[in-house]
């Protein structure tokens, strides 16, 4: 990354050492191990958008590597991170108003031209440090997007509010990005928190048909209904929406586990999915 041309305002990275390792050798080499164990089947068209989960990288990193490697080595004039709030609340969604984000690999510099843009678009959107603070969500996208990608710059968007209207008018403003830049879109999201293994498959299996259909309204309305879950249900839907509208034909779920499929604790799990949506 080219760090010189930052400027001062950074959100430094606040979970490394938490979530994932804070030594830049460490890292490097858990993301190498995660990447080397990915299938080798990647789609041959355009990627348009990601769902990734955020967990601790030991849970979910091998999930994520998955989509990650949909698009290693790949250039793009920006990423659009969609994350959701989980310790603070507030209206809409928010955009870092700072210079940048950083990780032990290094600062991250962000495209201020495609914010605005954004902002500009959707009176939902704004500029705040809002939901940046303290929230792992985000965050934990970044090392493997720049373990995944030479170089990329990046708009970092906070949901905290994910009610439908507000996810697909986020969803519209990014798919007219789409369609007019190579950029790529990524939605954070883990799924169904701490119930059995039967019962959070259960659940999962849902949000899994949903993704591989990109339906976003029926996955709308079975978290509504509460036949699934998801802490980025706006995130989801956002990118779903986004990418179908930039005329993405196909999703698919590309691994999908949970908790207990790594600890062997069945009692108490949290879902994880990673999908790629392409083919414009």
């Amino acid at each position: 990354m080219d760090n010189e041309s930052i400027g001062s305002k950074i959100r430094y990275a606040a979970f490394a050492g938490m979530f994932y390792p804070d030594e830049p050798e460490e890292l490097r080499r858990v993301l190498e191990d995660m990447f080397e164990s990915v299938g080798e089947e990647r789609v041959s068209e355009r990627v348009l958008g990601l769902i990734a989960p955020h967990a601790g990288y030991v849970y979910s990193g091998s999930v994520a590597a998955e989509a990650y490697n949909q698009i290693k080595g790949n250039r793009y004039e920006a990423v659009i991170v969609v994350a959701p709030s989980h310790r603070e609340y507030f209206q809409g969604s928010a955009i870092y108003d700072g210079d940048g984000y950083e990780t032990p690999l290094g600062k991250i510099k962000i495209n201020k031209e495609l914010a605005e843009i954004c902002v500009e678009s959707d009176k939902n959107i704004y500029f705040s440090e809002k939901g940046h603070r303290q929230e792992h969500s985000l965050e934990v996208q970044l090392p493997f997007l720049q373990f995944a990608l030479e170089n990329f710059k990046l708009v970092p968007i906070v949901m905290g509010e994910q009610g439908f209207s507000i996810s697909t008018g986020l969803g519209m403003t990014l798919s007219k990005i789409l369609k007019e830049r190579n950029v790529l879109i990524v939605a954070s999201s883990d799924l169904s928190h701490f119930y059995d293994h039967e019962t959070a498959f259960k659940l999962d299996s849902q949000v899994v048909n949903r993704v591989n259909n990109l339906d976003h309204n029926g996955l709308s309305k079975d978290l509504e209904e509460k036949k699934s879950e998801a802490c980025g249900m706006g995130p989801m839907i956002a990118v779903m929406y986004a990418s179908k509208l930039a005329g993405a034909k196909f999703s698919k779920v590309l691994k999908y586990k949970n908790s207990g499929d790594v600890t062997g604790d069945k009692r108490e799990v949290v879902g994880y999915l990673s999908a790629v949506m392409y083919g414009d």
